[in-house]
């Protein structure tokens, strides 16, 4: 799938793989995953071949977030409704420290299942958002975008004009909707071309690809 698609690298959660290790997939394509449960949550990246070498290191986080530097990589997995609230808690501390830890001169780029809706229009969070989210925003988007003006980040996803349909990441039955995101950082965000779902390519049951360009 990433080949044809020509996708270099790939953030992925929901692995439910336990421990932290790497290994070859096949393809000329390497996983980094990270995780403490089979049952639940888990976080990986998969870099093309060729990209392996300029990988100085792999930071593995928690079982909801790993990271790799330099072009900072950064795979997270915000916990799901029902979870503890000290859990949630702890996913944002977890996450802030990573952006914390980066140089600000350094790029980054997070691939989140974050379960929350942004919204579609961006009135009063321009800075940090396009008008062309899903639905309207709940809780938990309202998190990704205090998270996004925090630090000086952008929703990628919601910049590009897309139909609505190319627009959902997630699709169960008859419920379509947007929780995965592309984040960057406000400063970078005018080298990005595109970004976009493809439909028919799921990496996790019912969870759509979503494409940096």
């Amino acid at each position: 799938m990433m080949e044809i698609r020509k996708v270099d690298i790939l953030c992925m959660q929901e692995t439910k793989w336990k421990e932290s290790k790497t290994r070859w997939i096949g393809g000329g394509f390497k996983l980094f995953y990270h995780g403490v449960d089979r049952r639940r949550n888990g976080v990986g990246v998969i870099l093309k071949e060729q990209h392996i070498k300029s990988v100085l290191e792999v930071k593995r986080v928690s079982d909801g977030e790993i990271g790799g530097v330099m072009m900072n990589v950064v795979s997270a997995y915000a916990p799901q409704v029902g979870c503890a609230m000290d859990e949630k808690e702890d996913f944002w501390s977890e996450l802030d420290e990573v952006m914390n830890s980066v140089p600000k001169g350094q790029k980054v780029v997070i691939g989140l299942d974050f379960n929350g809706h942004v919204c579609e229009g961006n009135r009063g969070d321009e800075e940090v958002m396009g008008t062309y989210g899903v639905n309207e925003r709940n809780e938990k988007g309202q998190r990704i975008v205090d998270f996004a003006k925090r630090m000086d980040m952008a929703v990628v996803n919601t910049y590009f004009k897309k139909w609505e349909e190319h627009r959902v990441t997630y699709k169960s039955g008859g419920r379509c909707t947007q929780v995965d995101y592309i984040l960057s950082r406000r400063v970078n965000l005018k080298e990005i071309e595109d970004c976009k779902m493809v439909a028919g390519e799921s990496v996790v049951k019912q969870h759509r690809m979503v494409v940096l360009g």
